[in-house]
């Protein structure tokens, strides 16, 4: 067994893997004793009892953090997720992908909005068939050009 703490909170919040499943929590108290919460129940520790329990390496360094420009981006548009079968729409302009591998929900990458019976509403990433349904203006690059569009049809 191989226990990794895999950072949510910079130093303050752990999720506890084994082998890339979920295991249990790690957090900080107010005193910098480190509690434990899994199956088998609550334990507190201080720092070095935890290198000696799990390991010199069982903090993981850094919290990952995806970049605007990495795999969460479909030609310059931002996903909300990582995205799987990606694809442009010529014809309306909009660039499309789904969630997972096998899903047929197609989503449109980028900021728009979006106008309901109650309003204009900002969205990221709606589904296509959402603005299959509804007058909408997209897709925005960046959420300061959706909420100024938005600002100016509101006027």
């Amino acid at each position: 067994m191989t226990v990794k703490a895999k950072p949510i909170l910079d130093g303050k919040f752990w999720i506890l893997e084994d082998q890339g499943s979920r295991v249990g929590t790690l957090r900080v108290d107010e005193n910098d004793k480190y509690i434990v919460s899994n199956s088998t129940g609550i334990s507190s520790f201080t720092r070095s009892s935890l290198a000696l329990t799990f390991g010199k390496d069982f903090f993981e360094t850094k919290a990952t953090i995806t970049s605007a420009d990495g795999p969460e981006d479909i030609n310059g548009y931002s996903t909300s997720t990582t995205p799987y079968n990606t694809m442009y729409d010529i014809k309306r302009n909009l660039p499309l992908f789904t969630k997972s591998d096998k899903s047929k929900s197609l989503y449109c990458a980028g900021y728009y909005i979006i106008r309901f019976d109650k309003g204009w509403v900002k969205s990221h990433c709606p589904k296509l068939i959402t603005l299959e349904r509804y007058p909408y203006n997209g897709p925005f690059k960046s959420e300061l050009e959706m909420r100024s569009e938005l600002s100016r049809v509101n006027r």
